[in-house]
């Protein structure tokens, strides 16, 4: 049993990264929101100011640091579960770098 636990533990080494001298991660509903937003911002002009609102409204911050439990992953981020600090029990989507 002991065994089992320290497995389980292993598994959920993962941290989210803030970037940029931020200190929290923006955590999407899920991908097709990161997908549609983040093809907005890339677009400039109103289209990216647009996308960049987007983001501050639909996105939760979660903190530098805080642990996490990596679900699914692409090649441009990954689903993740919030396991501990004020989100926890968070489900979303992040980008790959923001990851460990």
């Amino acid at each position: 049993m002991l065994t089992l636990a320290v497995l389980a533990l292993a598994g959920c080494g993962h941290k989210l990264i803030a970037h940029g001298g931020k200190t929290t991660v923006a955590v999407y509903p899920d991908k097709s929101s990161f997908d549609q937003l983040k093809s907005m911002q890339s677009q400039g002009g109103p289209s990216g100011l647009i996308g960049g609102m987007g983001a501050s409204i639909v996105t939760k911050r979660v903190d530098n640091g805080t642990p996490v439990k990596i679900g699914h992953c692409d090649l441009e981020g990954c689903q993740i579960e919030v396991l501990d600090g004020a989100s926890k029990g968070l489900i979303g989507y992040v980008s790959k770098d923001s990851v460990n």
